[in-house]
């Protein structure tokens, strides 16, 4: 089948790879460049670099304007499919393609249409996810379902390792749908069973102490690589880059354990905490941080403009940490 393929980021690069080991890629349609870095340099799209190394034409157009339709009529494709292009198509642009367009989308739609399924439902603690190939249509992520593959979650993935997880069953349930395209009967989504997530913003990933530790560890690993979960010590973004709920028995609400190299008087002294309070150290597990509703376990931890560090080098360099409480204004 002749394809134009519309896609940016990692995630649609096995898609890519694949699509282009069984069809006939006439062209890439990816974002244009953007700057990066302090030195006005610019960065390419994951997409348009692979597409280069693959010796593929590739188009960054600005606009989906006529230039860019007239461009695309004159390759003669029959089959747009899209993966997290991230701009929505016309239907003068749809209407080039005789056999229409696909999109994957990495959710069981109806559930979750808009642009952070993965994250959307580590959030809300979802123990399965999936995979939708999707007749593209007008409404966002609205089209008829050509096929879905359902994900299990052990409750530990990161957006980053569920994107990846994502990336790979998707690209071999859209090579599927192609090759039963003629085939296959588009089912319409239930309209009754319709959810949205939004777009993710670098503020949304503040802790709010007083939630819960399931709530928080959630957000750690949803927010896993962007924006991260962050809050403030002393005046500083601090970033908490990995973190689980206590488990029971470890250190209960407001009761310290004993830590590597913490003094005793840097200890909590074991009274009711509040939200944020870094309550202890578990010599085993990390540092204990009170939460709303039970301790949350930190592993990995970043302070601003630093690298990240595992948590017993974090405290080597941070001797006042355990006894404080997190949070507040910068």
């Amino acid at each position: 089948m002749r394809i134009v393929f519309a896609g940016s980021p990692e995630i649609a690069l096995p898609s890519l790879h694949l699509l282009h080991q069984h069809h006939t890629i006439c062209a890439i349609l990816t974002n244009p460049d953007r700057p990066s870095g302090r030195g006005g340099g610019v960065t390419e799209t994951p997409v348009a670099a692979a597409a280069r190394a693959l010796g593929l034409p590739v188009m960054k157009p600005g606009r989906l304007g006529a230039p860019l339709r007239k461009e695309v009529e004159e390759l003669g494709a029959e089959l747009l499919v899209v993966v997290a292009f991230g701009r929505f198509f016309g239907p003068r642009f749809l209407a080039l393609f005789p056999r229409g367009a696909v999109n994957l989308h990495p959710s069981l739609l109806p559930k979750y249409r808009g642009p952070s399924p993965i994250p959307a439902a580590i959030l809300a603690g979802d123990t399965e996810t999936g995979i939708s190939v999707q007749k593209l249509s007008q409404e966002m992520d609205s089209g008829d379902v050509l096929a879905q593959k359902r994900i299990a979650l052990t409750g530990r993935e990161t957006t980053e390792s569920l994107t990846e997880i994502c990336a790979q069953h998707g690209a071999r349930l859209l090579g599927d749908v192609l090759e039963r395209f003629d085939s296959i009967v588009p089912e319409p989504q239930d309209p009754n069973r319709v959810s949205f997530c939004r777009m993710i913003k670098k503020e949304d990933g503040l802790i709010d102490w007083s939630r819960s530790a399931a709530d928080i560890d959630r957000m750690v690993r949803a927010y896993t690589p962007w924006p991260e979960a962050h809050t403030i010590f002393e005046g500083v973004s601090l970033h908490i880059l990995e973190a689980e709920p206590a488990k029971s028995g470890l250190a209960g609400k407001g009761e310290p354990s004993d830590g590597p190299d913490v003094p005793t008087s840097s200890r909590s002294t074991g009274e009711e905490q509040s939200p944020g309070s870094v309550v202890g150290v578990d010599k085993k597990e990390g540092i204990l941080i009170q939460t709303g509703d039970g301790v949350l376990v930190v592993k990995k931890l970043k302070l601003q403009s630093k690298k990240a560090l595992g948590w017993k080098d974090f405290l080597n360099g941070a001797r006042g940490f355990v006894g404080s409480t997190l949070g507040g204004a910068m």
